[in-house]
């Protein structure tokens, strides 16, 4: 079972269009795909269950008869930071139950699991605790989405050290580029000289998921499987 996070240099940089494209090209190749969105928050009240929107569209692209809840255990209703709508419901976030979640994933015996962080690597749980801990202690890959605007060079290059420094492999970096960034072909080319990793995919925005879908190389994935 091949485990993928996707993680971002921000939040609002990409991770839920590049997990999309990614979710739909392995699928396509005929992979069995989960998915997995512990943490969410901006969230509509349908029919008693907090839905997310990126959830949704990830529960859209995968494969394995999955519902909104398993997709997407934890979810809150305002659009602020997850520790901060937890506690102003006097709730906390706890490390052990987004793993209990993920574990109900890879009981599906999906070929792929495919898990969207929130915001960037460092999201805060609370209590001094970061989601990095989760993708740590399940021991997934991460793929990084760059969102190419002025300043992630930056944002990309200390992400990058800062999975590596928690011991886990960065399998990849997307560049995201849907804003219209200045000599955007020079600063793709400069992360791919700071980043010693494959890049997996230059993404312009599209509304039709499957033209994102076929940028994405996934040779790495087959080759990781």
């Amino acid at each position: 079972m091949l485990k993928i996070f996707i993680s971002a240099t921000d939040t609002d940089a990409g991770k839920t269009y590049a997990a999309q494209a990614i979710v739909q090209a392995l699928v396509t190749a005929g992979k069995k795909v989960a998915v997995y969105k512990p943490i969410s928050a901006g969230c509509e009240l349908i029919n008693n269950v907090l839905v997310n929107e990126d959830a949704m569209l990830l529960l859209k692209q995968s494969n394995c008869d999955q519902t909104i809840s398993q997709v997407n255990p934890i979810a809150f209703e305002q659009p602020i930071a997850p520790h901060i709508a937890a506690a102003t419901l006097q709730k906390s976030i706890s490390i052990h139950d987004i793993e209990d979640g993920y574990n109900e994933i890879i009981d599906l015996n999906a070929d792929v699991i495919v898990c969207e962080g929130a915001g960037g690597w460092r999201l805060p749980l609370g209590q001094g605790k970061f989601l990095s801990e989760f993708v740590q202690a399940s021991a997934q890959g991460v793929i990084l989405v760059v969102n190419m605007k002025l300043g992630c060079l930056n944002h990309a290059v200390l992400s990058y050290q800062a999975i590596i420094a928690d011991g886990l492999p960065c399998l990849g970096w997307i560049a995201n580029c849907t804003e219209n960034m200045p000599y955007l072909s020079e600063n793709i080319n400069e992360l791919t000289q700071l980043l010693p990793v494959p890049k997996l995919a230059e993404l312009p925005f599209d509304n039709d998921i499957s033209t994102a879908a076929k940028r994405i190389d996934i040779s790495l994935f087959t080759a990781l499987n």
